[in-house]
């Protein structure tokens, strides 16, 4: 006790001259005799407070006095010193005394202390206890203003009881978000209420928010936030509710509880605590049920519960099923949703309806026609891949999502129009061109046995340039398309997407030899069994028999090693390989791999999928190796279908003579004859030499193969299978990559009169390769920095041509905090994150002033 006396005392000291201290109860005397403070001269009142005043204010009018009295303090009437005492302070020794004291708050504070007293004192006689009050006093106290209320102090001990401990922290919106975090079982609501702060929580709840109930608690507050928001953006209220109460809610919250809940819905902090009590609500709130009488429009913008997504994803499966949606909106929705709080968790299937809406409108405008072999390949490259592309694209998020039910009529249609309207035409089409050829090549087409000498010998080493070539095994045209896209948003490369038609038949070991360098010396045979292919006498099987090849022809500054190999090498060995060789191949193989074992057939794409990955891995470990030049391709494509082939799929193999080896899409042998549904070629018409010479079934037939799977296949002529790509990748010295501009468009003049505003994003340009998209937060401010509206974070990322459709509206609500901004300029600021960090800039601003009509604060 006494410690804490001396603690009081040095406090008011630093600010009073004189303190009086009254010992009410006549038990503090040994205290006051014991009591030594430094540069404080103890007196005492006993019958003498003439002299006293005498001493005090003429003998030594400058010292310090601790004036101390046994017994009450007199009534002002009859206190001869009381003059002094208003002129200095009064120390108190009760309990509520010495923590008014501690804080150093006047008396007129006392309401504090007398009405939350279990803030200030121990929950029990615990250590832990005694500490954890002595922390909220201090933490308290570091927070206390000279100017502070009576409210604001209030509020203040909110904070800390919520577990604020700066400044920053002092609001009711982070109060009510962390009594929030803790769901229904709040401990620490318990403890605001056991410190009577519950009473002066709810009137600020009331007064800022609206919130009104005769027994409210944190989880009705939370039920009311929710209700309000779904219903505040809804043309009708929840269905089930009663109109009373509807009504009521309408009345009662306000804008600011809006904009309380978008911001905490899209705090980071508070993402579990959000998604946990979203779907409590939604069960009471029978969110499902009312979804069931919403259209699609209705709730596009909302994204308060997670069922709201499972019900868009489900109107846009119908809607492209249907063909109710156009291309158009399907895209415009989709890409809405992906600022929504969910559309993570939902990507895939956004992606997938997306996809299949492109499917579905690109199909409806492609039309099959091949008048020449030349303008077959030529369609194929310039449009008819992206059908292969966006199928695969499909059947990738429908197997990612594990989604098939939701998707089951959306997956049977593209399954059959892909099959039955597309792959089944062009191969049907295709196949006339390949029925009257005599040798296997189309005019204008690179033939692949020219790769070496056209990609890498005339473009590069003629040039005294040395060049890396990456052969992704199985790596068809249409990804070879995805990959130029990809490679092309990294910064510094450059990269250009050519084609050619593999040697045929389209299997691996002949397209893996026609890639290497050719030589009349060493011409390609196909071996007498197991479909071996040799350059003159050398194998070319496997990547050491080419590693030798390579050097035969080309010399001992060419190598061939494994994708793997060069990817697990550290900086210093993988340099020393690049510049032992001009020119270096490089071997991956996961689409192939994959693809052709039964048992993992099906995974196909998404094999495709990390291929993507794999092969910009690879990309940027050349480039760190000081490689400025880069080629990849294939030795060839495939066919593929995600569904189970029918009978007629198949084609007897109706093939006679001596058969050295034979696959699902093509036999070879000597002296094979074949029936109607097979296409033959002599060694010589395949540009081979030898005598064994290759069958090829029409159109996309398989033949049967014991242990081998059926949907993934190749070796055949199909422009799938043959039309290969070829990527020319250059890095750049410079960075090329450039964000996208975005301007605001003002609704209006710049005079803000109600508690709304809505503004346009204009998208400079159309986002492309080296244009990226730009992540832009908006939100309104005062000139202080305080945000008064909610805060919307966008990806400005359009790729439309047209200027209209490059335009994103957006809605700002003011919070109740815009009131004292009233007749002010404040500033809608645009701010763009800092790589690498949690912070942002400022991008842009735009200049507001507020000039609200008192009429503007009623909600009717």
């Amino acid at each position: 006790m006494a410690s804490r006396i001396s603690s009081a005392l040095e406090r008011l000291f630093t600010k009073h001259r004189v303190v009086f201290w009254y010992d009410d109860k006549k038990e503090l005397r040994n205290d006051f005799e014991s009591l030594e403070l430094e540069g404080v001269k103890k007196v005492e009142i006993s019958n003498n407070e003439f002299s006293l005043k005498h001493t005090l204010l003429r003998d030594e009018p400058k010292a310090q006095f601790l004036v101390y009295k046994e017994g009450s303090q007199p009534a002002p009437i009859k206190n001869w010193l009381y003059d002094l005492e208003l002129a200095n302070t009064v120390f108190k020794t009760d309990q509520n005394a010495i923590w008014l004291s501690e804080l150093e708050l006047p008396t007129e504070f006392s309401d504090i202390v007398q009405h939350h007293a279990a803030f200030f004192e121990p929950d029990g006689s615990s250590k832990e206890a005694i500490l954890q009050a002595e922390k909220r006093r201090t933490v308290l106290k570091s927070l206390i203003d000279n100017d502070d209320t009576l409210s604001r102090i209030r509020l203040k001990m909110l904070a800390v009881a919520t577990g604020a401990k700066h400044k920053g922290d002092i609001r009711l919106d982070v109060a009510l978000e962390l009594l929030m975090a803790e769901k229904a079982d709040s401990v620490t609501y318990q403890f605001i209420k056991r410190c009577n702060l519950h009473r002066f929580l709810w009137e600020q709840v009331e007064s800022q928010y609206g919130y009104q109930s005769d027994s409210p608690s944190v989880m009705d507050f939370v039920f009311e936030l929710f209700k309000f928001s779904y219903c505040a953006e809804l043309p009708s209220g929840l269905q089930g509710a009663t109109q009373d109460s509807e009504a009521s809610k309408r009345q009662n919250m306000t804008n600011n509880a809006l904009v309380f809940f978008k911001r905490w819905k899209d705090s980071r902090t508070h993402q579990d605590t959000f998604e946990w009590l979203s779907e409590q609500c939604a069960t009471v709130m029978n969110i499902e049920g009312d979804l069931q009488h919403r259209s699609l429009k209705e709730v596009l913008d909302l994204d308060y519960f997670r069922i709201i997504d499972k019900k868009v994803i489900h109107e846009l499966v119908n809607g492209v099923a249907n063909r109710t949606l156009s291309q158009g909106e399907v895209a415009l929705w989709c890409r809405q949703r992906r600022q929504g709080h969910w559309y993570k968790e939902f990507e895939l299937l956004y992606n997938a309806v997306d996809v299949a809406s492109q499917f579905f409108a690109l199909l409806d405008t492609s039309q099959f026609d091949t008048p020449s072999a030349s303008e077959a390949v030529q369609r194929y490259t310039r449009q008819w891949f992206k059908l292969d592309q966006l199928y695969r694209q499909y059947i990738f998020a429908l197997k990612a999502s594990s989604q098939h039910s939701l998707l089951a009529s959306l997956t049977e249609q593209i399954e059959n129009l892909y099959i039955n309207n597309y792959v089944q035409p062009i191969a049907n089409s295709w196949q006339q061109h390949v029925d009257a050829m005599n040798h296997w090549q189309v005019q204008g087409v690179d033939p692949q046995r020219r790769f070496f000498k056209k990609y890498v010998e005339t473009n590069y080493l003629n040039k005294n340039k040395k060049v890396c070539v990456i052969i992704s095994d199985a790596f068809r045209y249409e990804a070879g398309d995805e990959m130029v896209s990809r490679i092309r948003q990294e910064d510094r490369y450059e990269a250009k997407l050519n084609h050619a038609l593999s040697s045929l038949p389209s299997y691996t070991q002949l397209g893996m030899a026609s890639l290497l360098p050719q030589s009349q010396e060493y011409p390609l045979r196909l071996a007498d069994s197991k479909g071996t292919v040799f350059m003159g006498e050398l194998s070319t099987q496997g990547t050491d028999n080419r590693d030798k090849v390579l050097k035969t022809i080309h010399g001992e500054r060419a190598s061939a090693v494994q994708a793997k190999e060069l990817l697990e090498m550290n900086q210093t060995n993988s340099r020393e390989l690049l510049k032992a060789n001009d020119v270096l191949y490089i071997y991956h193989n996961r689409i192939d791999h994959a693809g052709d074992k039964m048992q993992s057939e099906g995974e196909a794409f998404e094999a495709t999928e990390k291929t993507f990955d794999d092969l910009i891995k690879l990309i940027k470990k050349l480039a760190n190796a000081n490689a400025n030049n880069l080629v990849i391709t294939a030795d060839h494509g495939f066919i593929y279908q995600n569904s189970t082939l029918d009978g007629s799929d198949y084609s007897e193999k109706d093939v006679e003579g001596a058969i050295v080896y034979n696959d699902r899409r093509f036999v070879l042998g000597k002296n094979l004859k074949a029936g109607k549904s097979f296409k033959t070629f002599t060694a010589e018409q395949l540009g081979v030499t030898g005598d064994v010479h290759a069958v090829i079934p029409k159109g996309t037939q398989r033949m049967r193969l014991s242990g081998s799977g059926s949907r993934f296949v190749h070796g055949g002529a199909s422009l799938q299978e043959t039309i290969i790509p070829i990527i020319s990748i250059n890095k750049k010295r410079s960075s090329d990559i450039t964000m996208v501009e975005v301007e605001v468009l003002r609704s209006g003049s710049s005079v803000i009169t109600s508690g709304q505003i809505a503004v346009t994003l204009y998208q400079v340009e159309a986002v492309t390769d080296k244009i990226q998209p730009r992540k832009l937060r908006l939100g309104i401010y005062t000139d202080s920095g305080k945000l008064i509206s909610d805060s919307h974070t966008v990806d400005v990322d359009l790729t439309s041509e047209n200027a209209r459709e490059r335009e994103m509206k957006l809605r700002f609500l003011l919070n109740q905090e815009a009131d004292s901004a009233n007749n002010q300029e404040v500033t809608l600021k645009l701010e763009e994150p800092v790589a690498g960090t949690n912070q942002w800039q400022d991008y842009k601003q735009l200049r507001y002033t507020i000039k609200r009509s008192f009429t503007s604060d009623f909600d009717f």
